[in-house]
């Protein structure tokens, strides 16, 4: 391994003295004797984007990541030139630029240094490819920590580790393994309760290296193409990975069956077995809202092909599974078949379509079908011909979602595990090899998948899911975490995984429950789909090499646990469907490690297994066998145990008893929890009310329920149903306030309180200030009452 000091020792570069200066606007310009210009471009006062050029020239500036909906604006930019350096100040933060080395330093207001160049910029020329290789060193702060990063299977806290980014394909990937599925290069930067975050936007190798190498320096590298970054300042975590997901953007609202409970194999076939696996499930009353058809349902493995022998209907089939509540999701890769007599690899050839090599010949690698070429989706060309192969799939046989996979690409029996850097990409009209390219193949892969989705699943909402992604893949489509094993350790890897992914911007996530690779026992798969059911894609999929993974494949004990907490999920999706509404809303993660819950206390920078569910629901798994719980982390403040309704005070860790049918699980207290009784599926049932758990709370707390159709895009024009609740409590009352928003109207009528907790028997009900009889109210003890889901105002007392 190439290290930070041998870089330095190769003839490196740095800039020298600015000579000029100019101003256009929100784009400041620095230039240096030495032919390397600065632009800095103040995108808010707290988004601020630096660009570096060699001798005298900007590459054309073109990204796949960056969204079209950004946020722009800002409400002060000043420039000030004193004599040893520029002063830029916006409403939020300094940026200084040396005079004689073009380093910078950002401070805030008060002028407290955030971030700083060490070396700052410097560059090497690549003799083996041309152009150079870019670098930036910063300033490693005392006691700082790094977050980040999209899927790595490292501690939450980066701080002492050197990554890469390299879409590869990993299987049976170990702990702290690099690199790995996806490209993010993000990371959010924390010290002194301040925090801020650099997205470096280079879709060449990336390095990073958090104080590995030299504890006071943080440095990344790209392998080519521009110094390019961002800078987000915080202060809080928050408004970093807010500002980082306006710039790279958000998905759409899915449908909400996407956010049930999701069953795949490699390989559920012939047609028996998989209508054998669906009946199992309602036989045995375990919701689930989607079947997966791996790559066996091929005809030899060509895409957009069916087994006429395995699948001698598949029409049929896919109608009798939606009329049973499921959702028929197939695999689609991007290796196309060989094969003249293959229409859609006819297509590509009469089209020029595929990928080709430095010299002119197409791009081969042997994937499942055997030798194959490849789409080159870089190409918006061929992006409109790959939506279109989706036509039949989706639009005349019904099939509802669609899987990406292998999309890295993989490539089978090379060293590398894909394509040869010396492939050509089009890469929207910027030509340049995979050296460039690789990372964002498979975004721009299942961009086309979505564009093709969206088009003839409506007006119905798509439903895409990922293997690789670069940043910015969440705008069309969900993603998992790969190839995983069936072991302790992946338990704890796929939990850091989603904490780090969601801190990344990317919230639709999750893992292949049980793991893929090898087998887990009954202990292992209970404790993986209850940490499962809290992640925002809940999926069991696995090898199928070792055995049956379903949820009845490890005896009566186990098979009860697991329908216990997917009832659990399906009762949480009101819940769970206003998480991503906020996500898309607000940029707000739908899992919240604890150092993003709160960050002002040192106790959560290197925790790993706790985390928020949304806002107000703490998970923390149990990850060794033979379990009956684990101390635990509570943050700061009060919280009810979800199976005793104990009250506990935060800030320490504590003994939390969880036997295997448990999972350590606190609610927020002045949470407004909303449940949907128990579906088989999204859909089977018409939801006749709203039960919301209401948690005590001696104070204010405010919760929110989000609800439309479920499907379709009516909730665009309006056709919503927006809840804001705001509680207080007292000792001796309980006010809640309801302020709707949204010209949806929900089929239930009523709304069922369920109180934790009061303080207070209840002696007096006054709703919208007018005090009713307990029996209009139908108030069950001390417990629960039922009123109108448009109440303006409820308060109970013990007056």
């Amino acid at each position: 391994m190439i290290t930070n000091t041998e870089i330095e020792r190769r003839g490196n570069q740095h800039p020298n003295q600015i000579t000029e200066f100019r101003q256009d606007n929100d784009k400041l310009y620095f230039t240096t004797q030495n032919g390397v210009i600065l632009e800095i471009m103040v995108m808010r006062d707290s988004v601020v984007r630096f660009r570096y050029a060699t001798e005298h020239v900007f590459e054309p500036d073109f990204s796949y990541a960056i969204s079209e909906n950004v946020s722009l604006g800002y409400n002060e930019l000043d420039v000030k030139e004193e004599p040893p350096e520029y002063a830029i100040t916006t409403g939020k933060i300094k940026i200084y630029v040396k005079k004689s080395n073009l380093k910078v330093q950002i401070t805030d207001l008060e002028d407290n240094i955030i971030n700083e160049d060490e070396q700052g910029f410097h560059w090497e020329e690549s003799y083996d490819y041309g152009g150079n290789i870019v670098k930036m060193s910063k300033v490693t702060q005392s006691a700082e920590s790094y977050y980040g990063m999209g899927d790595k299977a490292s501690h939450t806290n980066l701080k002492g580790k050197r990554i890469n980014n390299w879409a590869t394909d990993s299987y049976a990937y170990g702990k702290d393994q690099e690199p790995l599925y996806k490209s993010i290069p993000f990371y959010v930067g924390l010290n002194k309760n301040i925090a801020y975050g650099i997205f470096f936007d280079n879709s060449f190798r990336t390095h990073f290296d958090f104080a590995h190498e030299r504890r006071n320096i943080t440095s990344f590298w790209a392998d080519g193409g521009e110094m390019n970054y961002y800078f987000f300042y915080g202060p809080k975590i928050s408004k970093v990975v807010e500002s980082y997901t306006n710039l790279t953007g958000v998905p759409e609202l899915p449908p909400m069956w996407a956010l049930g409970f999701h069953q795949s194999k490699w390989s559920y076939y012939p047609e028996k077995k998989v209508k054998d696996i669906t009946s199992k499930f309602r036989e045995l009353k375990i919701p689930c809202d989607a079947i997966y058809l791996d790559i066996d349902y091929m005809e030899g493995f060509r895409c957009f092909t069916w087994d006429n022998r395995r699948f001698p209907n598949p029409k049929k089939m896919v109608d009798e599974l939606q009329k049973d509540g499921f959702k028929t999701v197939t695999m689609i890769d991007p290796g196309i078949k060989i094969d003249r007599d293959y229409w859609v690899y006819q297509q590509a050839m009469d089209n020029g379509f595929f990928c080709r090599r430095a010299d002119g010949p197409h791009f081969k690698g042997k994937v499942w079908p055997g030798e194959c070429k490849f789409p080159d989706f870089t190409n918006p060309e061929v992006r409109e011909w790959w939506a279109g192969l989706y036509k039949e799939m989706i639009a005349d046989i019904g099939v509802h979602g669609v899987w990406n996979d292998m999309n890295e690409p993989a490539v089978m029996e090379v060293p590398s595990k894909t394509a040869n850097l010396d492939v050509r990409h089009d890469y929207d009209g910027h030509p340049c090899s995979h050296r460039k390219a690789h990372n964002v193949y498979g975004m721009q892969m299942v961009r086309a998948t979505f564009e093709g989705m969206k088009k003839f699943t409506f007006p119905r909402r798509p439903f895409v899911l990922t293997r690789a992604g670069y940043s910015g893949t969440q705008r069309y489509c969900a993603t998992w975490t790969g190839d995983n094993v069936a072991t302790w350790e992946h338990l704890w890897i796929a939990n850091v995984q989603m904490q780090r992914m969601c801190m990344s911007g990317y919230s639709f996530v999750g893992s292949d429950i049980g793991g893929f690779a090898e087998q887990p026992n009954g202990e292992l798969f209970a404790r993986w789909v209850q940490l499962g059911v809290f992640h925002p894609f809940c999926r069991v999929h696995s090898s199928g090499d070792h055995g049956e993974q379903e949820p009845w494949s490890f005896g009566t004990e186990v098979t009860d646990i697991v329908r216990k907490f997917i009832e659990l999920r399906y009762e949480l999706l009101p819940y769970l469907y206003t998480m991503f509404y906020k996500y898309i809303k607000e940029g707000l993660p739908m899992l919240q490690s604890l150092v993003f819950y709160n960050q002002e206390d040192a106790q959560t920078h290197f925790r790993t297994d706790e985390f928020l569910f949304g806002e107000q629901i703490l998970v923390c798994p149990v990850q060794e066998p033979n379990s009956q719980g684990r101390r635990m982390y509570i943050p700061k403040g009060k919280w009810y145990n979800y199976w005793t309704e104990e009250v506990v005070e935060g800030g320490a860790e504590k003994w939390v008893s969880a036997g295997i049918d448990k999972i350590p699980l606190f609610i927020k207290e002045g949470a407004m929890i909303p449940k949907y009784p128990v579906q088989q599926y999204v859909g089977e049932v018409e939801i006749d009310q709203l039960k919301v758990d209401v948690y005590f709370k001696d104070g204010v707390e405010t919760s929110t329920v989000y609800e439309d159709q479920q499907d379709g895009y009516d909730y665009k024009k309006g056709r919503y149903s927006l809840r804001n609740f705001k509680l207080k409590g007292k000792q001796e009352g309980l006010s809640i306030q309801q302020f709707k928003d949204g010209s949806y109207r929900t089929a239930y009528e009523t709304i069922k309180l369920h109180f934790h907790g009061l303080p207070f028997k209840i002696k007096t009900i006054e709703i919208d200030n007018d005090e009713v009889d307990f029996k209009s109210v139908k108030l069950n003890g001390n417990n629960s009452i039922e009123i109108s889901k448009d109440f303006t105002s409820l308060y109970i007392s013990a007056k």
